[in-house]
């Protein structure tokens, strides 16, 4: 080897050394994934592909007939459970109901049926996912394997809560990707919720209500424990019955898990009380926009001056009806913005030449890009978040779930309007448009809001994988855990102090009231002895 040779040797692996002093030590640990289908997935990928390459090894739990989960992944390794029940065409068949029934005239009768469709569909939900886990636990071969794995953690998407059913059976900690549980929005079940400022979702109420609207708000939170005890517990409570020995319940594996990853922010969310083993990640899955493909970006830059609109109504909404679809490209043609519509529909006949159907968009980068005007969305929460982080004002048609409440979020702080469903026609969907597009104030609003976001100590990916990694260190996180849950209610509320001190209360009153009255008696009878 020639001394020239040599020394580029040395010389490569000094460098490669210096490298490795430099880098941080990796010790990649073995989480379990059993994540929740559809828009809930792409967040949960988001964070899967951030542990991925920080070396942790994924083995992901999936259905066979899942839309978005593949059984085959560089990310990760995958166990498939067999699953023959066809949940897609059941939600399709549920959503053209379910916005048929929102177009008609607001009655007491109507939201009777919207609620008694959302509440059949969310029942069907929760027991597919637990007929699926007890598939997976009476196959001794595939339990066998888990146990044998030895994870170091149990990641689930509690939505649907099979996952968290599992974590108890295999004793393994657990971290909860989380916004959404079993029974609604998971702080009702983590932390104090005062139904006098703190609103249900789905009530449409901010947290300054009156009166009227707290009655109301005590009534929506009646339906949601209804929907927990009658129709989604007795699901998990028969799985539990069944495979976790003494039994369970779903709420309280819910209160037991380590951390809480939640997919929110205060500057998104309404101010209220939280837990210390919650850590607020909203917006984590957002990052700073990425060029365009050549072709998106010309026709971004032909608007010129005007702008772009982009409209999106996320992964679940395939199409709209007829109708509201032609009214809407119709809007779409009179603006001198170009527009970008993700939409898998029929052509409509009225669509312009300035708009452009695509089957799929890159929404952040198109969010971020400079020439973007005005985001038409149905408000679900990772577009949201988005649209916040990139400081895009909304256009908010909200169809399901917890659409409208994510927007009214945005429309209080002057960020959004929202246009219900029934008000959807070209005139009112054109008006509001306009509205969005010219008023400053809706893009000053959401630019602020997005400087709240961004200035933080630590990006909520870096505080979500911190977290991950403290419980994977540590084996759990139970020091953050509170031991309220396990209180009785009585003592929860003092119910038991409060009778006590009005007893002592009550016996000291009589006990005065007795003396008295001896006193008294005495008194007089000295007093007529003197006399006589």
């Amino acid at each position: 080897m020639t001394p020239n040779l040599a020394w580029g040797v040395l010389s490569s692996l000094g460098v490669c050394l210096s490298f490795l002093l430099l880098a941080p030590p990796c010790h990649g640990g073995k989480i379990l994934v059993f994540p929740v289908d559809g828009s809930h997935w792409v967040n949960m990928k988001i964070l899967m592909d951030e542990l991925h390459a920080r070396g942790h090894s994924l083995t992901v739990i999936r259905a066979s007939n899942s839309w978005y989960i593949t059984e085959e992944s560089p990310l990760y390794d995958s166990i498939t459970v067999r699953e023959d029940h066809a949940f897609d065409t059941f939600f399709d068949a549920y959503l053209e109901k379910h916005m048929k029934a929102q177009r008609e005239k607001a009655s007491a009768l109507t939201f009777f049926r919207l609620t008694q469709q959302f509440m059949s569909m969310i029942s069907e939900a929760h027991l597919l996912s637990c007929q699926m886990v007890s598939r997976l636990l009476d196959d001794q071969d595939v339990v066998k394997g888990l146990k044998d794995a030895q994870y170091d953690m149990l990641l689930t998407d509690p939505a649907i809560a099979g996952g968290v059913v599992l974590a108890k059976y295999l004793q393994l900690p657990l971290v909860l990707n989380v916004r959404w549980i079993t029974s609604g929005e998971g702080h009702f079940a983590i932390a104090p919720s005062p139904l006098s400022y703190i609103p249900v979702p789905g009530s449409g109420f901010t947290d300054e209500m009156n009166f009227i609207q707290r009655v109301k708000n005590v009534l929506f939170y009646s339906i949601i424990l209804y929907q927990q005890w009658f129709l989604v517990g007795p699901s998990y409570d028969a799985l539990c019955e069944k495979h976790i020995e003494g039994g369970c319940d779903v709420i309280s594996l819910l209160q037991d898990a380590d951390i809480w990853l939640f997919r929110s922010d205060f500057v998104f969310d309404f101010p209220r009380p939280t837990m210390p083993n919650v850590v607020y990640m909203g917006g984590f899955q957002c990052r700073p926009a990425q060029p365009l493909p050549s072709e998106l970006e010309d026709f971004v830059q032909s608007a010129g001056e005007h702008g772009v609109v982009i409209m999106s109504l996320g992964t679940l909404v395939n199409t709209l009806p007829s109708d509201i679809a032609e009214e809407i490209a119709s809007v779409f043609a009179k603006i001198p913005q170009k527009v970008i519509w993700n939409y898998r529909g029929e052509r409509p006949s009225t669509l312009g030449n300035n708009t452009l159907l695509v089957k799929w968009m890159p929404q952040k980068d198109l969010l971020g890009h400079p020439q973007t005007r005005v985001f038409v969305a149905h408000g679900g929460t990772n577009g949201v978040q988005e649209a916040i982080y990139h400081g895009t004002p909304v256009v908010g048609i909200p169809l399901f779930f917890d659409q409208h409440d994510n927007l009214l979020r945005l429309q209080e702080r002057g960020a959004a309007k929202i246009l219900e469903l029934p008000d959807l026609n070209g005139p009112n969907f054109h008006q509001t448009l306009k509205e969005v597009l010219h008023n400053p104030s809706y893009r000053q609003n959401i630019q602020k809001l997005s400087r709240l976001h961004r200035d933080t100590p630590l990006k909520p990916m870096d505080s979500a994988i911190f977290w991950l990694e403290f419980v994977m260190r540590n084996k759990g996180a139970p020091h953050l855990r509170t031991q309220a849950y396990r209180m009785p209610w009585y003592s929860y509320y003092c119910v038991d102090v409060l009778m006590l001190l009005l007893a002592s209360g009550g016996l000291l009153l009589v006990s005065t009231a007795a003396l008295l009255r001896l006193l008294c008696c005495r008194g007089r009878r000295t007093t007529k002895t003197k006399l006589q």
